[in-house]
């Protein structure tokens, strides 16, 4: 029980001081066991840019690999939404492992943040 508290308590501590504009929206990341998911959100309009998901896709590998393709759909939908500048949002998690896997091939794609 303390545990899912906590998690909760870093991710509102986080989303406290980030938050997406239009000019520089939040790069929103959730990592189940199972599946990596990834949203570009603009938080002034409510809309969501770009999201990339691996549920449904039949991605193999180890989690961190499917995180790195995650990371590298949600570069490339970036650009198709002609966004290239993020806040990154790392949900309460600690960067590193899978979340560093996709941040930096999110980076390799040329989204910056």
């Amino acid at each position: 029980m303390d545990k899912i508290l906590n998690k909760k308590l870093r991710k509102n501590r986080v989303r406290s001081h980030v938050g997406g504009t239009a000019e520089r929206p939040r790069l929103s990341v959730f990592i189940s066991n199972t599946h990596v998911s990834a949203q570009i959100i603009d938080d002034v309009a409510g809309k969501t840019l770009a999201s990339a998901t691996s549920v449904g896709q039949k991605l193999t590998g180890t989690m961190t690999e499917k995180a790195g393709a995650i990371g590298k759909s949600i570069g490339t939908k970036a650009k198709k939404a002609k966004v290239g500048k993020v806040v990154f949002d790392r949900n309460g998690r600690a960067y590193a492992g899978r979340l560093k896997a996709l941040a930096d091939a999110a980076r390799a794609e040329g989204l910056e943040f």
